[in-house]
């Protein structure tokens, strides 16, 4: 008795004995409105790098980026989308790809860049894999020191005028008048003792 080519069990023995290119085809991906639109493609294999959105379970509608495609197993690792063991450790949850939707494509290989018919215009720095460019720093707040003034150069010597002689002269004046009169000078001893002699001798 023969069975049919499209039985379950040459269905189930062909996913199960095909080589690495099938199961590539195998986890094919459809995309999301905006991909086809852009792309003109319903679907793609799934790689690792690409975003995806989780349509069904615990996860459903988480957008992740893909870490691991495992073709041996047909499932898909997640990044952040872990899983608690008994021993309260937590692991990486594998999904299979009939619960995902690629919402963004990783284009860092050319050669999937040529078998799309994508230019190279149209890539963004975010599909190519490279990092954004960083804002430039805002200056802070603290203005840089605005460069010293020359120093001031000491008035030359000009002749006095009329007028500033008289003033001073006035001030000189009053510091004189104000001022408390002078004490007589005290003798020195030496000349003390020769007077008091005299009026010894006298």
């Amino acid at each position: 008795m023969s069975t049919s080519p499209h039985s379950p069990r040459r269905q189930r023995k062909a996913l199960y004995t095909a080589h690495s290119a099938e199961r590539r085809v195998r986890m094919t991906v459809p995309l999301s409105r905006e991909l086809r639109a852009r792309f003109h493609r319903r679907a793609l294999p799934l790689r690792k790098g690409d975003t995806v959105r989780v349509l069904s379970g615990s996860f459903e509608g988480r957008e992740e980026r893909v870490a691991r495609v495992d073709r041996r197993g047909y499932s898909v690792t997640l990044d952040n989308v872990t899983l608690k063991t008994a021993d309260e450790k937590m692991k990486p949850l594998s999904l299979g790809v009939g619960h995902l939707v690629i919402t963004r494509l990783n284009l860092s290989d050319p050669w999937r860049r040529r078998s799309m018919r994508v230019r190279e215009e149209d890539v963004t720095p975010e599909e190519r894999g490279e990092a954004p460019p960083e804002e430039e720093e805002a200056p802070s707040a603290e203005s840089p020191a605005a460069p010293e003034a020359p120093a001031a150069e000491p008035p030359s010597e000009a002749e006095p005028s009329p007028a500033a002689d008289t003033a001073a002269a006035a001030d000189e004046a009053e510091d004189e008048a104000e001022a408390p009169p002078a004490k007589p000078a005290r003798r020195s001893r030496a000349k003390r003792t020769a007077t008091e002699e005299e009026d010894e001798d006298a």
